[in-house]
């Protein structure tokens, strides 16, 4: 019984680290719209900084316990992807932006990491070290789905779902899933517990995405009514109306200068044959715009 709990304990840490890699494929496609708009107005750099604090903290966990090393595996391959995320955002971010994702890196990263560390190393020692950091792991883990939720009020105020990295929320809900049952067998509850949050979090994200999802952004409807409000039904058939007369005018102010042009030559050169007087029928010039007619000219 022991060999095969062994076995299925193993069985969904390999799945784990199998879901957790596309966890932190997801955010490519975000990435690459970074890309081709040259800009990230709209993304923010918080989950994946919290997400390397994260995955900087469950290594150090790791290294102080004897039985979870598909723990270090998977989370030394996703501080390598994060920092490359972290990079690529820092590049294309505008200055605002820019400064403060470097300022939540050094309170994280620098100081807040550091601090841990050090804290643990010099004031406690053996098992007690070991569950004060996993207590920590497993707050932060919870920042992790929590992350993403930021964008969760911006898509209920617009009804647009442009920036809810849909793809992580999938991913993400998998992922609790299969590190819910590695912990819940391993017996450790630091890892258990920060992933039934993380299951609840990302079905409510999928949830408010497919609600949303088809749904014409508040802008698009506010400028719509904007345009109702200022050309009421009357107002606007008026407008139509107006536009047709205009455009009617312009084209018979076009017919009269171009009939103008055809007829003032003739004119010019029978006064200078010496027309004085008389009526001179003149058969105009053949126009393709205008049908040949005969104008009786009085010199």
């Amino acid at each position: 019984m022991t060999g095969n709990l062994a076995h299925l304990t193993l069985a969904f840490g390999l799945l784990g680290n199998i879901v957790s890699f596309m966890v932190f494929l997801a955010p490519i496609p975000t990435f690459y719209k970074v890309y081709k708009n040259k800009s990230t107005a709209g993304f923010q750099s918080a989950p994946y900084v919290v997400g390397l604090f994260s995955a900087m903290l469950w290594i150090y966990y790791a290294l102080l316990k004897t039985n979870v090393m598909l723990l270090i595996t998977i989370n030394s391959v996703g501080c390598f992807i994060e920092t490359l995320y972290i990079c690529f955002f820092l590049f294309y971010a505008p200055k605002k932006a820019r400064m403060e994702s470097l300022k939540l890196i050094v309170l994280l990263i620098v100081v807040g990491f550091g601090l841990i560390v050090g804290l643990t190393q010099f004031f406690a020692s053996g098992v007690t070290r070991g569950v004060i950091v996993g207590w920590i792991c497993l707050v932060f883990s919870l920042c992790v789905f929590v992350a993403p939720l930021g964008v969760l009020r911006q898509v209920i105020k617009t009804k647009s779902v442009e920036y809810m990295p849909i793809l992580l929320s999938v991913a993400l809900t998998l992922s609790a899933v299969m590190w819910f049952f590695y912990g819940l067998l391993l017996g450790d509850f630091n890892i258990a517990i920060p992933n039934v949050l993380g299951f609840t979090l990302s079905i409510i994200q999928m949830i408010l995405y497919y609600m949303y999802k088809n749904k014409r952004p508040v802008s698009d409807e506010k400028m719509s009514e904007f345009e109702a409000k200022k050309y009421p039904v009357g107002e606007m058939e008026e407008k139509k109306i107006q536009e047709i007369v205009d455009h009617k005018t312009i084209d018979v102010l076009k017919l009269t200068a171009l009939i103008s042009s055809d007829i003032l030559p003739v004119v010019t050169k029978l006064k200078e044959n010496g027309h004085e007087a008389g009526h001179v029928a003149v058969e105009t010039q053949a126009h393709p715009n205008v049908p040949n007619h005969i104008v009786e000219v009085t010199a």
